[in-house]
């Protein structure tokens, strides 16, 4: 009788088990499931970002998505911590950070120390701040390169969050050639050009390369202002006069910008001065200042 009991027992462990499996299966299918649609429907790197990390999130114990241009990590997006959000806008030398460079020329997820040394002092300080001493860094590819990285800390289910950064890629592609359009067409409405003229689908293949230029050669200077004259930036939005307090910078910046894209492509934007007054004025063009000179014409 106690065999047949011990059987019967067995017996409904094992079905239990079954069950459970299947549940959690269904569970982590239903999750991906959601994810993935949130991730196609994003309309904008921010969102994107914040979507991936919300959906790693929910496979590991923490999670932070990071930008990668010109060398520097920036992170873009954490969870679930709200306090570590704050953090969102700092960035990495990539140089600094020997297992996020890993990760980008490998392609390959890397499994790195939380340390200052190994990842750079923000991600070492957000997996610290929950006690981990251990991240796994997930590269999010696209054909030009690495764009994004996602890192997840605690307890991470691998196989699930290289399955988000792996879709990540192709979305994150199309997210930033919308933005490139966008910003071409709207500077163009805000320069009252023709709009015959200035689409984006009538640019050649070249003027289009030197647009994309542009815009990058903006974003890396103003991303450079804000690491190395942090203190100016923050007196000059708090006086409302940066260029006032940046004047050098910023006259150089546009004398450069002028002789490398004006000259070179008739009907350039001054996207300098959109990132401007995106990254620096936090979009308020009025804590330029008011002795700025204005969009270059």
């Amino acid at each position: 009788m106690l065999g047949e009991r011990l059987a019967l027992l067995v017996d409904e462990v094992d079905r239990a088990a079954r069950e459970a499996t299947r549940g959690a299966r269904q569970e982590c299918a239903d999750q991906l499931n959601q994810a993935l649609r949130r991730l196609c429907q994003a309309g904008n790197q921010a969102e994107l970002a914040d979507t991936l990390a919300d959906a790693t999130a929910q496979f590991a114990g923490g999670a932070a998505v990071l930008s990668i241009e010109d060398g520097m990590a920036k992170l873009e997006s954490v969870r679930p911590n709200a306090d570590a959000r704050s953090a969102a806008g700092a960035q990495t030398a990539l140089e600094a950070a020997p297992a996020l460079r890993a990760a980008i020329e490998s392609r390959e997820p890397v499994i790195a120390a939380a340390a200052e040394s190994e990842v750079g002092e923000t991600l070492a300080g957000l997996a610290a701040s929950t006690g981990d001493d251990r991240l796994a860094v997930f590269p999010v590819t696209s054909h030009q390169g690495v764009p994004a990285l996602v890192c997840a800390w605690g307890t991470v289910e691998a196989a699930a969050v290289e399955l988000l950064a792996q879709v990540t890629g192709a979305e994150w592609e199309r997210v930033v050639r919308a933005a490139a359009e966008a910003a071409t067409s709207a500077a163009a409405e805000t320069a009252n050009m023709a709009p015959a003229e200035r689409t984006w689908d009538s640019l050649s293949a070249a003027e289009k390369q030197t647009h994309f230029r542009a815009q990058r050669f903006a974003r890396v200077r103003v991303a450079q202002w804000r690491l190395r004259d942090g203190g100016l930036v923050r007196t000059g939005r708090a006086r409302g006069d940066l260029y006032g307090e940046m004047k050098a910078q910023i006259n150089e910046a546009r004398t450069s910008f002028r002789h490398e894209f004006f000259a070179a492509c008739p009907g350039m934007i001054d996207y300098l001065h959109l990132e401007m007054v995106h990254t620096l004025a936090n979009d308020d063009a009025e804590l330029l200042g008011k002795d700025y000179p204005g969009p270059l014409l």
